[in-house]
């Protein structure tokens, strides 16, 4: 008994003390990246073009580059995502079809984002003939998020009680109308901690959109869906390897990685309010 009680103390202190690790790991880059970055923040630097050859001036095009793709992204796979999770749930036959499906899906999510990136060049940039744009590198992401948001909605939409939709279905209301009415409104909590994931990795890729979409530079903001942009992972990208002045614009690096993390820190945690808004209303 006393060996068994042993055992499982072990095991919860190595659990914690591998969740410590992690915790201080991710802590100490934040504070690295705040240390290095925070002298570069100003009202230039946020709200101006880069000039110079970007060893002067802002990430403005950057931001909002950055802004555009990821909308773009989730306004494509959201919709897309939680439509299949509806079906694979509660619509289709379960099977061995179904089960090579989910199996997909899985790999899909584990795919390497370059991956995505070279599909989205050779669909939609060469065969669509949509060009390097904001709409290739947004579809582009939008497929690359699809896998994190169907994974979730289901696992969200399998997590509502049977007895839900029994109970609606016996009061006569439409398998239609239960799923609408009764399931996905209490499976929306799950259903954001997805499109949350789905954010934060649209934001921070550089891969997929420096085939389909990112600009080397660009002082001009986009006029259409069809015309390159900047963005703020491929702008660290070049900044830290392609200019012609790296080590000048070493505080330009950090200070763009800091706005990065910051705007996907923020948009997570707006996300997370809402979710647990969300969760405490269907408590009441």
């Amino acid at each position: 008994m006393k060996w068994r009680y042993f055992k499982q103390k072990a095991f919860f202190a190595v659990v914690r003390l591998a969740a410590f690790l992690i915790a201080a790991a991710i802590v100490l880059f934040l504070v690295y990246i705040f240390i290095n970055g925070v002298g570069a923040i100003s009202w230039e630097f946020l709200t101006e073009p880069p000039r110079d050859s970007m060893t002067k001036g802002g990430i403005m095009p950057a931001i909002l580059g950055t802004f555009y793709l990821t909308a773009g992204a989730v306004i494509i796979a959201l919709p897309l995502g939680v439509a299949s999770a509806i079906y694979l749930s509660e619509y289709a036959k379960q099977g061995p079809i179904i089960r090579i499906i989910r199996v997909g899906v899985n790999c899909l999510a584990g795919v390497p984002s370059i991956v995505f990136g070279l599909f989205g060049l050779g669909l939609f940039v060469v065969f669509l003939q949509f060009g390097s744009s904001i709409l290739s590198g947004a579809l582009t992401l939008g497929v690359l998020i699809l896998p994190t948001i169907i994974g979730a909605s289901e696992e969200a939409l399998k997590s509502v009680p049977q007895t839900f939709r029994e109970a609606s279905l016996g009061l006569g209301v439409s398998k239609w109308q239960t799923i609408i009415r009764i399931v996905v409104p209490n499976a929306l909590p799950g259903i954001l901690t997805g499109s949350i994931l789905g954010v934060g990795r649209a934001a921070g890729e550089t891969a997929p959109i420096m085939f389909t979409a990112a600009a080397f530079f660009t002082a001009k903001l986009p006029g259409s869906i069809f015309d390159e942009v900047m963005a703020l992972p491929y702008h660290v990208y070049v900044l830290a390897t392609a200019g012609t002045h790296i080590e000048e614009t070493r505080p330009f690096q950090y200070g763009t990685v800091l706005v990065l993390v910051a705007l996907v820190l923020g948009v997570d945690l707006i996300a997370i309010i809402i979710r647990s808004y969300m969760r405490k209303k269907k408590r009441w």
